[in-house]
């Protein structure tokens, strides 16, 4: 498609920065807005207003998602609600023939995985998981690297969400005054297990090829007793909280069918500095993000890959030196970075990574290609949540973990993005720009008249 036209549904917390990101990517156009709060999608207006971009139709509401997907000038529903809504504005994007873009977690259980699996293959259309942790700079880089051989076989991997949110609790929306909690910590007192896998599982998936060479076969999950978690809700409520199910520290482990290793951590609830882990252990390199950025290799792999040492001696009982380090990612820098990184730190979005996400979904859609993330590592990333609960309900057991792909995952050999030749995305680009700038045009001159009714 030339023109991505978008309707966007939740304007709380996530919402209003991606909308404001797609104003600075050519070739779309911003045709809904919705929210539970009409006010809150009111005032989007003024990031279209800002980017000289046209008005955009409101919908607000418990079921307003419902009339914004039954549009036929919406390509592209961009979810970005709480997580209870994720799943019901994606199913009826889809069941109205919309491609969607889910954020994190796209899917609350197995359920809902298969449900979406299940209309993307019958509808045709794309659904895709909006994981950003995978186009952060680090972490492309390193798959960079691990794809060409950097770091030997990449045996296994650790990836986490570990963000004390003790300064959000209480900005997450409320449903009335009676809902004290708001619906975060609603949902962890209620679920176990890893209910926001995706920023550490993602990233790392990707390395290992996951439905595309390998695939999960067993999950093992353990978690720690609710103190804080408990203590949040008795706070807040002023009674005391006989179960809070998530536990304040949960730790899953995942084999795969050739033999590697997965560790995944969560905790949103004790005091301890962000992080994601990102560790990938290969038998010819290390590569670590938090809490300190480094990778290891010994001297004769790292000029295997490409990079002469400057030091004598050099093994891989610590990380490379600087130069070193420095080398070796300059030299494996990933394309996409190449592309949109100097714009992304401009934009932001989570540094840019969030803006790299999204350049990258319009770009495929413009040009026909293949989604970086797809229906299947929605379901594989999503589902950690009830298979871990159901681990550690029954004594952390393990669990059978499913082929999403129903037998497809050795199919496709290896991970990679997917690009247009330069004749074809140079082509695509101008049409994208011509529009655009059209566009705005039409916006600034609609803007100009509805000031001009104001003044009278």
């Amino acid at each position: 498609m030339e023109v991505v036209r978008v309707g966007f549904v939740g304007l709380g917390m996530r919402g209003p920065g991606a909308v404001e990101r797609f104003t600075y990517i050519p070739g779309t156009q911003i045709v809904a807005l919705c929210d539970y709060e009409a006010s809150r999608a009111e005032k989007c207006q003024d990031i279209l207003k800002k980017a000289s971009m046209p008005k955009a139709a409101i919908y607000s509401g418990e079921k307003g998602y419902e009339e914004l997907c039954k549009r036929t000038d919406i390509d592209l529903v961009y979810i970005a609600a709480d997580w209870l809504h994720h799943f019901p504005v994606a199913k009826c994007a889809l069941e109205n023939g919309k491609n969607v873009a889910i954020e994190v977690p796209s899917a609350m259980n197995l359920q809902e995985c298969w449900d979406l699996i299940n209309l993307s293959e019958k509808t045709r259309k794309h659904c895709m998981i909006l994981e950003n942790c995978c186009y952060d700079w680090f972490e492309m880089n390193t798959l960079n690297m691990a794809q060409q051989g950097v770091f030997g076989e990449v045996i296994r991997a650790q990836g986490a969400y570990i963000h004390n949110l003790s300064p959000f609790w209480d900005h997450y929306w409320k449903n009335g005054k009676e809902d004290k909690l708001g619906w975060r910590l609603d949902y962890n007192m209620k679920h176990r297990g890893d209910v926001y896998a995706t920023h550490g599982l993602g990233p790392v998936a990707q390395a290992l090829d996951i439905h595309r060479g390998d695939r999960i076969t067993t999950l093992v999950a353990m978690d720690t007793k609710s103190v804080v978690g408990k203590d949040l809700v008795e706070k807040r409520t002023g009674e005391e909280c006989k179960e809070f199910r998530n536990g304040d520290h949960t730790t899953t482990l995942l084999r795969t069918a050739n033999g590697k290793v997965i560790e995944i951590q969560h905790n949103v609830m004790t005091p301890q500095p962000y992080n994601r882990l990102y560790q990938l252990t290969g038998s010819k390199g290390f590569a670590n993000k938090y809490p300190v950025e480094g990778y290891a290799l010994d001297a004769a792999q790292l000029t295997a890959s490409g990079v002469q040492p400057k030091v004598d001696d050099l093994n891989s009982h610590g990380f490379l030196p600087q130069a070193e380090m420095e080398a070796l990612v300059e030299k494996y820098q990933h394309p996409i970075l190449k592309k949109y990184g100097e714009m992304a730190k401009e934009v932001g979005g989570h540094g840019g990574m969030d803006f790299i996400m999204d350049s990258r979904l319009v770009y495929c859609l413009q040009n026909g290609l293949p989604l970086d993330m797809d229906v299947y590592d929605l379901a594989e990333w999503c589902c950690l949540a009830e298979l871990g609960a159901i681990s550690m309900d029954n004594g952390c057991a393990a669990v059978a973990f499913p082929d999403f792909t129903r037998g497809e995952w050795n199919v496709t050999k290896g991970y990679k993005h997917a690009y247009a030749s330069p004749e074809d995305e140079n082509a695509s680009m101008e049409k994208a720009k011509a529009f655009t700038a059209k566009l705005k045009e039409q916006g600034a001159k609609e803007w100009a008249k509805e000031a001009k009714k104001k003044k009278k």
